[in-house]
C-alpha cells in the first residue's frame, strides 16, 4: 500500500520440504516471489531428499510475501531455503527480523534443530509450528521434548496449505512477540 509507513519482518525457517514455501503462498495477499528451481541430477550426493523423495523443486534463495495489517503497517514474510547448502543465507535473512516461525515435519524432527540453534544464537524470538503431514508421528508434547523447547516457546499445529491455519501461526507469533515486549517494559 502507498500509505504504509512501517514494515515488520518475519522469517519462516525449517528443514528441507517442511512447507515454508507453501505457507508463504497460502497466506500472502500478493502473488509471492519465490526462487524455486527444479532439482536436478547435479544435486545428487549434495542434497538429501530423505523423507520427501517426491519433491521436485527447492528454494534456492528465499520466498517473499506480504500481508497488510492496516493502512500504515505491512508484514513482510520471508521463507528461508531448507537445504543445508543454502543455510549461509539465513544469517542475512534474520537481520531486522522481529521473530520467526520454525516449521516442523515430525517425520524428520532432527531437520529442525539447526533452525532453532540459529535463532537462539541470534536471540530471535520464535514459535514452533508442527505442519500436519500424513503419517505425522509425534504429539505436541513429544515434539516439545524432542526439540528440548522451553515451556515459554509456543508450539502449535498447522496445515501450511490452508490460509486460515497459516494466519493462526502468524497470529500466535505476533501474540508471543507482544508478550515478550510487555514483559520487558518497566513497571511504572
Amino acid at each position: 500500500m502507498s500509505t504504509a509507513a512501517d514494515g515488520l519482518k518475519i522469517v519462516i525457517v525449517g528443514g528441507f520440504g517442511v512447507g515454508k514455501t507453501t505457507m508463504v503462498r497460502s497466506v500472502s495477499e500478493i502473488r509471492p516471489l519465490n526462487t524455486e528451481e527444479t532439482m536436478t541430477q547435479a544435486g545428487l550426493g549434495i542434497d538429501s531428499n530423505r523423507g520427501v523423495a517426491d519433491k521436485t523443486t527447492t528454494t534456492v534463495a528465499f520466498d517473499f510475501g506480504r500481508i497488510t495489517l492496516n493502512e500504515q503497517m505491512v508484514l513482510y514474510l520471508f521463507g528461508a531455503p531448507g537445504q543445508e547448502r543454502f543455510w549461509f543465507l539465513w544469517d542475512r535473512l534474520f537481520a531486522g527480523t522481529l521473530g520467526a516461525v520454525v516449521l516442523v515435519d515430525t517425520r524428520r524432527v532432527e531437520d529442525s534443530w539447526y533452525a532453532i540453534d540459529r535463532l537462539e544464537h541470534h536471540g530471535t524470538p520464535f514459535i514452533v509450528a508442527r505442519n500436519n503431514f500424513p503419517g505425522a508421528t509425534h504429539g505436541l508434547e513429544e515434539l516439545r521434548e524432542a526439540l528440548t523447547l522451553s515451556d515459554d516457546v509456543p508450539l502449535i499445529d498447522c496445515d501450511a496449505r490452508e490460509r486460515e491455519s497459516s494466519k493462526q501461526v502468524l497470529i500466535t507469533l505476533v501474540d508471543h512477540l507482544y508478550t515478550l515486549s510487555a514483559a520487558r517494559e518497566p513497571v511504572p
